[in-house]
């Protein structure tokens, strides 16, 4: 009775020791990521926050202190770039060319993969190593060349001349990351469809399309952002202002009102606005259909 009590009593001491010391090395190193996360943030969202904060100073705030408060908000910087005819002028441009660039990429990509994802055939490997090569090969390597050929098609100076090439280097990234969520598909679904008389456009329309529609709405995302930022491209085929984007818009007001600090930094934070909005409401989205392709 006696050992059995000193063993009762001794075997609670061991336990209590090893979770006690697991969550002080789990809290130092929760805090520590913590610390890092919010300084990686704040190294982020400062540019950013001095753009938005620098719109709202005059010319001589900024020159006295650069990094400095508002003493007294300044809206007319706003103001003045939102009454601006030329600024919408360039939203219209960079949406139409980004919705564009979107819905062709969405289209064409899904098609694509659901061909390399779903069909056996000869040459499957080759097709998908090709788009798999197409991520090695960035639009400033063949921005000469590409200008040349959009000379010869008599694309430039015009939306569909940034819409064109912007489709096609966005494939790649669109059809690897939907193969593997499309091949994830259970092939008895497919089987039953055809059993119940289902063609393949209709399989494809009513079931691969909504069961795929987390990674089409990321694609979608990240298609649309990079369409709203370019500048390479804008830069080499637009020469007149009517057909300006945001991004080569903000580069030629910076130099027209190159003295005007105060109002530059108003028009760069409206222009970004957009994509930052947009970004934020979709970001769950983002990592969902990227968590379901890497699961694929």
């Amino acid at each position: 009775m006696s050992t059995r009590t000193l063993g009762t009593k001794q075997q609670p001491d061991a336990p209590q020791r090893e979770p006690g010391g697991t969550r002080k090395r789990m809290s130092g190193g929760s805090a520590l990521m913590y610390f890092v996360s919010l300084a990686l943030v704040a190294v982020i969202l400062a540019p950013v926050a001095y753009l938005i904060i620098g719109g709202f100073r005059s010319n001589s705030q900024i020159t006295v202190d650069p990094s400095g408060l508002p003493t007294s908000w300044n809206f007319e910087n706003y103001f003045d770039v939102l009454s601006s005819s030329m600024f919408w002028t360039e939203v219209r441009n960079s949406s139409v060319a980004a919705l564009t660039t979107t819905i062709f990429v969405v289209v064409l990509g899904l098609m694509a993969a659901y061909v390399l994802a779903r069909y056996n055939f000869r040459g499957r490997g080759l097709m998908y190593s090709l788009f798999a090569a197409g991520l090695m090969f960035p639009m400033t390597v063949a921005i000469t060349p590409l200008y040349i050929l959009l000379r010869d098609l008599g694309l430039t100076n015009s939306l569909l001349g940034i819409i064109v090439p912007q489709v096609a280097f966005a494939l790649p990234m669109t059809v690897i990351i939907l193969v593997p969520f499309l091949r994830s598909l259970p092939p008895e679904l497919e089987e039953a469809a055809f059993i119940d008389g289902c063609s393949r456009l209709g399989f494809f329309r009513r079931m691969v399309i909504p069961l795929s529609l987390p990674a089409v709405i990321t694609v979608g995302i990240l298609a649309f952002i990079a369409s709203w930022n370019s500048y390479m491209l804008p830069l080499f085929i637009l020469n007149d202002e009517s057909t300006y984007t945001l991004p080569l818009g903000v580069q030629a007001f910076s130099s027209q009102y190159s003295v005007d600090t105060a109002r530059v930094l108003a028009f760069t934070s409206l222009s970004m606005i957009p994509a930052l909005i947009f970004f934020s409401l979709f970001e769950r989205r983002i990592v969902g259909g990227l968590t379901g392709a890497v699961k694929g």
